[in-house]
């Protein structure tokens, strides 16, 4: 198990575990990353990472992205 910001780009994933305080695991969940969901790392700009889950690219904090387990 790695941190989501340690993946392969353009590598499916399966998420194992969302970390953080319940403020963040909502935030993540409504943005549709769930436990057991897919997801695959884009790119990286900067500070930020882009990854596709549900067929829908979002760009999140590499911090947030150290919160999710692949």
């Amino acid at each position: 198990m790695m941190p989501l910001s340690m993946a392969e780009q353009e590598k499916e994933c399966v998420i194992r575990k969302i970390g953080g305080n319940p403020e963040v695991k909502k935030h993540l969940e409504d943005l549709g990353f769930h436990v057991g969901g897919t997801v695959s790392l884009v790119s990286r700009l900067g500070e930020n990472v882009i990854v596709k889950v549900k067929e829908s690219r979002v760009a999140i904090s590499e911090e947030l992205a150290r919160k999710i387990m692949v």
